[in-house]
């Protein structure tokens, strides 16, 4: 790269605040100690800030490349968004499973053996759950019994029958009794 391909100015500062998520150069400043008047001699002189360009890639993850010339992608192929993977969202509610938006999550969290993951919230907790893994076995599934959704705990006991459990409620029943829409892969709980 030549000295003479890198932008300073106003385009180097549009593309950190676009970096940053930030809509005023007043953010940006408050977030380096930086006045407004040293903000704005950049755009008068058309200054580039390698310091703060530097840490702007840092703290962002964005390419030092696009940042300080605007050339290429925004994103290296080895960034944070490419470890990431958007799961559609569901919430049980009133027994009920309803689609509702999209969660982001790092693909690190999801096992390679998970090939439909799906996010499900009730309450404080969550769960990510493979809605293709349906054959009931021993652990943590999402079930509707008569059409009510909820997550329970399950262990195989003999006869084709499943021990049944979540907060509140313990019962035995035929496997053919009961609709397995996944396997819970992770369980997330809020405190507070």
């Amino acid at each position: 790269m030549k000295l003479e391909e890198l932008q300073g100015g106003k385009a180097v500062l549009q593309r950190m605040l676009d970096a940053y998520g930030f809509t005023m150069q007043k953010q940006l400043g408050d977030m380096h100690e930086l006045s407004s008047g040293t903000i704005s001699t950049w755009i008068r002189r058309d200054y580039f800030p390698g310091d703060v360009v530097v840490a702007c890639a840092l703290d962002t993850g964005v390419s030092l490349r696009w940042l300080a010339t605007g050339k290429g992608s925004k994103y290296d192929t080895d960034h944070t968004q490419a470890k990431m993977k958007t799961l559609t969202r569901f919430d049980i509610f009133a027994g009920n499973l309803v689609e509702n938006d999209k969660w982001i999550v790092d693909k690190s969290l999801l096992s390679d053996t998970v090939t439909s993951p799906k996010y499900v919230c009730k309450g404080q907790n969550s769960w990510i759950v493979d809605f293709d893994t349906t054959d009931i076995s021993n652990g943590r599934w999402l079930l509707s019994i008569d059409g009510d959704h909820d997550i329970y705990d399950v262990a195989r006991i003999p006869g084709n029958k499943i021990k049944v459990s979540n907060s509140g409620t313990d019962f035995q029943c035929a496997v053919s009794e009961v609709e397995c829409i996944g396997l819970v892969h992770l369980t997330l709980s809020r405190t507070n």
